[in-house]
């Protein structure tokens, strides 16, 4: 699979016209490379992609096994394996010609949190309305495929042009900043602003910068990963010895109690099977305990008022991804292979993660990052890091450690991705030649920029439920009605 010894030794990477070291349909030859170029992947999604089931569940608890175990810290393992089975469904559909990474969407938080509380008592959750709203996004995300495919794209070009997403580009990357700038100062135990945190996070954003922009071969390929290891690896002498050896709390930046219960317990060694291999507790195990009201009909009306209307928004989201993604390999990936099949695949992917963790799937932005940077637009590698996903959710050990990486250590790393997206809509307006004198253009960015990087939210209030279309959906929103309302001068007009 990995290809063979004397293949690997000759491997040569020459630049594709598009930039593209390595296109979707190719591989590297060194198993080594292919093996750390999908870990990137997976480190550069993890932080995100757990951090839905940790807001969304915060605080709750279920019953599994006879044990009262927290909901955010169980839903963590089929979260991950959800991500790998979706992206894998994705990548078939879509002929492995996208090379783009699902996992848990941020747009649905407030939905999920809304809709897990409906017809709930105190000490109690509703899981199952979650399966049943994943199912209605991804049956919206298939009849608009099926229009899409009946009617073609092309109007959505006039709908989305380079003007409208552009800015919703760069709303997305800076949309965020204040998440990684959060991760990066806030210390990991304490809680509070903290240097060590920010001298081990900002060590992990200069090495990477270094690796993308000096390095050479394997370095070049792999920024992200030696990033984030320089940062960890800051932040265990920080914890080793101000923590451990001199017992400074401030010094505390890795916990690194996830890793070590598995093996310790009431501090004696207790070593079992689980503690390196355990299965994960879907979303439909944990809704067998007592503490999970049963599904009503009205529960399920409710969830179509909650879930629909976001789904119709994050299409746009869809759109705006792929269209990013275009730009990066300079090939347009809503003609091949075509929006039809990326929408089947995101949709149906929501549907199967919505029976094993309760979360939607979407393209994440920070996989896209990697691809631009490193120039590594393998589907093959991303294949590979979905298995890794999946099996990170069954090994324990690897479990634990992933989940000790400090989020100074992500947010340092962060800095670069988020900026990269942004920095990716600014290069598309340059490369469409969009003139920025015309105050069409002028109005319409200045509109996307400011209500998207000004967190402008829509909210909906059906009842005791509240619906919330969030800062990028609407600045895109925006930007479309806007760009729609102001038509080109005519010459004449432009003279007066």
């Amino acid at each position: 699979m990995f290809g063979n010894k004397k293949s690997a030794q000759t491997e040569t990477l020459t630049p594709h016209p598009n930039g593209m070291l390595l296109e979707v349909d190719e591989a590297p030859k060194k198993a080594g490379k292919w093996i750390i170029l999908a870990i990137q992947h997976v480190l550069a999604m993890f932080v995100a992609c757990i951090t839905v089931p940790l807001i969304v569940f915060a605080g709750t608890s279920v019953e599994l096994g006879g044990e009262t175990v927290s909901l955010a810290a169980v839903m963590i393992a089929p979260t991950l394996v959800s991500a790998g089975i979706g992206t894998i469904f994705y990548l078939v559909v879509t002929k492995f010609k996208s090379p783009v990474f699902l996992a848990s969407s941020f747009a649905y938080i407030t939905a999920m949190s809304a809709a897990i509380k409906i017809d709930a008592a105190a000490g109690q959750v509703n899981l199952w309305i979650l399966p049943i709203g994943m199912a209605m996004v991804g049956a919206v995300y298939c009849l608009v495929a099926l229009l899409v495919k009946i009617f073609g794209v092309k109007w959505l070009n006039k709908l989305l042009p380079t003007i409208v997403v552009g800015p919703v580009i760069m709303v997305i990357g800076l949309s965020l900043a204040g998440s990684a700038v959060s991760n990066l100062t806030t210390g990991a135990v304490t809680g509070a602003y903290n240097w060590c945190a920010i001298i081990s996070g900002l060590i992990a954003m200069v090495v990477t910068a270094i690796c993308a922009h000096y390095g050479k071969g394997t370095v070049s390929l792999v920024p992200f990963v030696i990033g984030m290891g320089s940062g960890y690896v800051a932040a265990m002498v920080f914890t080793l010895i101000g923590y451990y050896g001199c017992g400074s709390d401030y010094c505390h930046v890795i916990n690194f109690d996830p890793l070590v219960s598995l093996f310790v317990q009431n501090g004696q060694a207790h070593i079992t099977v689980q503690s390196f291999l355990d299965y994960p507790k879907f979303l439909f195990l944990a809704a067998q305990s007592s503490s999970v009201v049963p599904l009503s009909g009205s529960a399920v009306g409710q969830a179509a008022l909650i879930f629909i209307p976001v789904s119709l928004v994050t299409i746009c989201e869809h759109i705006g991804d792929h269209k990013n993604l275009s730009g990066v390999l300079q090939r347009d990936l809503l003609v091949d292979p075509g929006l039809t099949r990326t929408l089947i695949g995101d949709g149906v992917a929501t549907a199967i993660s919505g029976i094993c963790c309760g979360a939607a799937n979407t393209t994440y932005g920070e996989n896209v990052a990697v691809v631009g940077v490193t120039k590594i637009a393998s589907t093959k590698v991303i294949f590979l890091a979905c298995l890794f996903s999946i099996l990170l959710g069954f090994f324990s050990p690897l479990m634990g450690l992933v989940q000790t990486i400090p989020a100074c250590v992500t947010g340092g790393v962060s800095m670069i991705l988020y900026g990269f997206i942004a920095s990716s809509g600014v290069k598309m307006l340059v490369n469409e030649h969009i003139d920025m004198s015309n105050t069409k253009n002028m109005f319409v960015s200045s509109a996307v920029l400011v209500a998207g990087i000004g967190g402008l939210m829509f909210s909906f209030v059906f009842g005791d439920t509240t619906v919330a279309i969030t800062s990028v959906s609407v600045s895109m929103i925006i930007g479309i009605v806007l760009n729609a309302i102001l038509r080109e001068k005519k010459p004449a007009e432009q003279a007066k």
